[in-house]
């Protein structure tokens, strides 16, 4: 049920905090095991930079996962994010209480998900996205799919769009010493 653009952008002009879930988001979705059974998982630089560009604007990003994974942690702190959930079983409880603790409603909030598990958090929030990849169940309850996949830049398209949406790239653009 993907918005009009003119929506999209009327619900992005709220948004205080993103929760994003890991796997199939900000991944690919494939988990790498060594012999010693310790997960890796790749992570896009580009979406890692759109992460950035919301918390120094202003907009609080948060990790939600329901996988109890060390790779997910060690990327938010690389990324100096405050909001780290892990081993998360209700997500649409844990974007709820952080948007208590944050003094905003989940009106003001978005979620980017991409199975089952993330569709009662999507629901909660005023912009609910998936990438292109996501498992098709979810495609009928996101307000946009994102035409990327994930772990390959859609989670930056989001961020992206908020940023614009809130016009605030002049500024960043500035601030990197280009003229917008």
């Amino acid at each position: 049920m993907t918005l009009d653009v003119s929506e999209l952008k009327n619900r992005a002009k709220n948004i205080r905090l993103v929760c994003f879930d890991v796997d199939g988001t900000l991944t690919d979705g494939r988990l790498y095991f060594d012999s010693e059974g310790r997960e890796s998982k790749a992570f896009n630089v580009h979406d890692g930079q759109g992460l950035r560009l919301l918390e120094d604007n202003g907009i609080a990003v948060a990790f939600i996962t329901a996988r109890a994974s060390e790779s997910a942690k060690a990327r938010a702190r690389d990324l100096r994010l405050s909001h780290v959930f892990i081993g998360v079983k209700n997500k649409a409880d844990c974007v709820q209480a952080l948007c208590n603790e944050l003094g905003i409603t989940p009106q003001q909030a978005a979620f980017m998900g991409d199975d089952v598990p993330d569709l009662a958090a999507m629901k909660l929030c005023a912009l609910a996205c998936v990438p292109a990849n996501a498992h098709a169940w979810t495609f009928d309850h996101a307000d946009w799919v994102i035409p990327k996949n994930a772990g390959e830049g859609a989670a930056r398209v989001l961020c992206d769009f908020i940023l614009e949406s809130q016009n605030l790239m002049p500024a960043i653009l500035e601030k990197w010493g280009v003229n917008p």
